[in-house]
């Protein structure tokens, strides 16, 4: 295996990990606030769960920005991180990536302002962790589009069926909100 190879693979593993960790968060934070699993929603492993999955996105996504970095194949530069829709690819290629880096910076926003939790005024800090489903919507499409995996149907079930539950159960705590427990 050569070294571009080796980022190449890296880069793969740990964005679809660091993907699998954000649906995780994403779907357990959305259980505890909603009432759709009864008394599941208060459980303290759920609230763990979501806790550290939370923070586990974080060098997960770290790891597959810097393999992408190293990988001369990707052609990413450390602008790319930060700037949306400079990767020097066709438009639909710097449109995947420029999803990926927005996805990221809000990410990045939301986890910040979770560790200012009890220093925020609660209904901004509301406000600010809701953009994580905007963040995993833009992590999604930007899997979708530029993602090289999604020939693979494990793959592809997975990706699609954890944002299929992120969408229904977001979209009945929209409609409905809490619902009262079992």
């Amino acid at each position: 295996m050569t070294a571009d190879q080796f980022f190449w693979m890296l880069s793969r593993v740990s964005g679809l990990s660091a993907y699998a960790a954000l649906a995780i968060s994403l779907l357990s934070g959305a259980a505890i606030r909603s009432g759709l699993l009864g008394d599941v929603g208060s459980n303290r492993a759920l609230r763990a769960t979501h806790e550290f999955t939370a923070i586990l996105w974080i060098p997960l996504g770290l790891l597959h920005i810097l393999s992408l970095l190293l990988d001369p194949t990707a052609r990413i530069v450390p602008v790319d991180v930060f700037v949306p829709l400079l990767a020097g690819y066709d438009a639909a290629g710097r449109l995947a990536v420029g999803l990926g880096t927005v996805g990221f910076d809000l990410m990045i926003v939301v986890a910040f302002t979770g560790w200012l939790r009890g220093r925020m005024d609660r209904r901004a800090w509301t406000w600010i962790h809701r953009l994580a489903y905007v963040a995993f919507a833009l992590s999604f499409l930007h899997a979708v589009l530029g993602g090289t995996d999604f020939n693979e149907p494990a793959v592809s079930a997975l990706t699609w069926s954890t944002a299929v539950a992120l969408g229904v159960v977001s979209l009945g705590r929209a409609l409905w909100g809490r619902l009262p427990a079992g």
